[in-house]
C-alpha cells in the first residue's frame, strides 16, 4: 500500500499531538462511537457509518472523508465509511476548497452539474473515494446494520429515527456556511475541516482491533 499524501500524513500526526484538544464531552461522544466500531470489528462484522447533515453538502462530507482517511492512517479495512443528508443537494464547492488546501486530492469532469461527482484521494495509487450529495437512504449507502453520525443539529431534530440504522449519535459542528461570503469563509471552512479531522482522527485511534 502506497503512503497517504505527505501533507494528509503530516496532519494526522499533528492531530495525534492535538488529542487533548478535544473537549471531555466530545471524547465521550466519540467514545461510544469507538466502541460500537470495536464491537463490530471483534465479532468480524463489517462497521459501517453513515455521517448524515441535513444537505449532505459540507460537514457531512468533511467528517465521511477524514474517517475514511483515519481508517486507512490506521490500518483499519473493516471500517466502511458514507454520508448522507435528509436531502440531497450538493457537495458545497466551498468544502471541497477547504479540503483541497489541507492536502486532499479532488477532482470532477462535472463541474457543470447541479450534484458533481468528485473523486477523492488521500494517498497515489488508491481507487478516487466517490463524493457527492444523496439522501441518506440512497446508493451507495447501506439500508441496514450500520451506525448513524449527526453532525448538524436540524439533522439531528429533524431525523429522530434514521431507518436501518443500529445506533445513533448526535455529534454537530458549527456550520461553516454561516460565514459564506464574507472575509472569513476560508478561514471557517479550514477551521471546520481541521476540527472535524482531529476528532475524527482521534475516533479511529481508539478503535481496538
Amino acid at each position: 500500500m502506497t503512503p497517504l499524501y505527505k501533507n494528509i500524513s503530516s496532519l494526522c500526526q499533528a492531530f495525534e499531538r492535538e488529542f487533548h484538544l478535544i473537549p471531555a464531552l466530545r471524547k465521550e461522544k466519540l467514545l461510544a462511537i469507538c466502541d460500537y466500531l470495536s464491537k463490530k470489528i471483534s465479532s468480524k462484522q463489517t462497521a459501517q457509518l453513515i455521517v448524515i447533515c441535513t444537505h449532505n453538502s459540507r460537514r457531512s462530507h468533511i467528517g465521511q472523508i477524514w474517517l475514511a482517511t483515519a481508517a486507512d492512517y490506521y490500518q483499519l479495512p473493516a471500517i466502511h465509511t458514507f454520508s448522507g443528508g435528509t436531502e440531497a443537494t450538493a457537495f458545497n464547492p466551498r468544502a471541497v476548497k477547504a479540503m483541497q488546501s489541507i492536502g486532499f486530492e479532488i477532482t470532477t469532469n462535472e463541474a457543470t452539474s447541479d450534484n458533481p461527482k468528485y473523486k477523492i484521494n488521500w494517498r497515489s495509487e488508491m481507487n478516487p473515494y466517490l463524493a457527492f450529495s444523496k439522501k441518506y437512504d440512497a446508493p451507495p449507502n447501506p439500508a441496514e446494520h450500520f451506525g448513524a453520525i449527526m453532525v448538524c443539529t436540524e439533522a439531528d431534530e429533524g431525523c429522530p429515527v434514521v431507518l436501518g440504522s443500529e445506533a445513533r449519535w448526535s455529534l454537530p459542528f458549527d456550520d461553516p456556511k454561516a460565514f459564506d461570503g464574507t472575509e472569513q469563509e476560508e478561514e471557517k471552512y479550514r477551521e471546520r475541516a481541521m476540527e472535524i479531522g482531529r476528532e475524527m482522527l482521534y475516533l479511529m485511534s481508539m478503535v481496538e482491533v
